[in-house]
């Protein structure tokens, strides 16, 4: 891939569970010269390739980061209902600040834009967190990326920074139960966040064009790719 050094990412979402796995795979990817890293507050090291840019998300991002470049940028803004307070606090993060980052990335002159969405979503669906995946989807194809790389993990495993009892319940109940998935329930395995890190750069490297959705088999087969250290 000797024709694609020199390029820029663009992660919002740096410090969360997949985009913390995400950001040392990406400063460690000879493709990228610079990776633009947008966290609320400072990341806790540095990097000779990492731009670290401070931002309010709720304020005027185009302004924040004026004459911001990049070539392929990744989206990994997430939060629960529980912790977004309701589903308004819940379709601000993961619908209308996905669909900013997007359009700020656009405008920046990136021309794929990988994102991680959720398996079963749905604009028509009665969930109301499928039904906001699938319309936050449906909105990304609107804007005609040159490559659109939609992931679509089931529940994700690892630790976050601030432990939810509950949550890891639920992932040690699905890693148990991911062998007994099988056939069409495959696609609702946990995964670990880190291999969906990988994928989102195995996505990059891929180079498809177009609209393109991985479930949980494919987004195994790209992380292979995304764990390579050199491109």
């Amino acid at each position: 891939m000797g024709d694609q050094t020199g390029r820029v990412a663009l992660l919002a979402g740096a410090t969360g569970l997949v985009g913390a796995r995400l950001l040392p795979l990406l400063l460690g990817a000879t493709e990228y010269s610079r990776v633009q890293a947008l966290t609320r507050r400072p990341l806790l090291f540095d990097h000779a390739r990492l731009a670290n840019r401070i931002v309010r998300f709720d304020a005027g991002l185009d302004k924040q980061l004026s004459g911001l470049r990049c070539n392929d940028a990744f989206c990994c803004l997430g939060t629960t209902l529980r912790d977004a307070g309701g589903q308004e606090g819940f379709r601000a993060v993961d619908q209308d600040l996905v669909l900013k980052i997007a359009h700020l990335a656009q405008r920046a002159g990136a021309e794929r834009f990988v994102v991680i969405s959720s398996v079963g979503a749905n604009e028509a669906s009665k969930n109301f967190y499928l039904r906001v995946k699938g319309e936050t989807e449906r909105a990304l194809e609107r804007l005609q990326f040159a490559a659109l790389d939609i992931m679509q993990p089931s529940i994700l495993i690892g630790l976050r920074r601030n432990v939810r009892p509950l949550e890891l319940l639920a992932q040690a109940v699905f890693w148990c139960a991911n062998p007994l998935m099988l056939g069409t329930l495959a696609r609702y395995r946990g995964m670990a966040a880190g291999d969906v890190a990988a994928a989102m750069l195995g996505a990059a490297r891929g180079r498809r064009r177009g609209v393109n959705r991985y479930g949980a088999s494919e987004m195994r087969a790209l992380a292979v790719a995304g764990f390579r250290q050199s491109a």
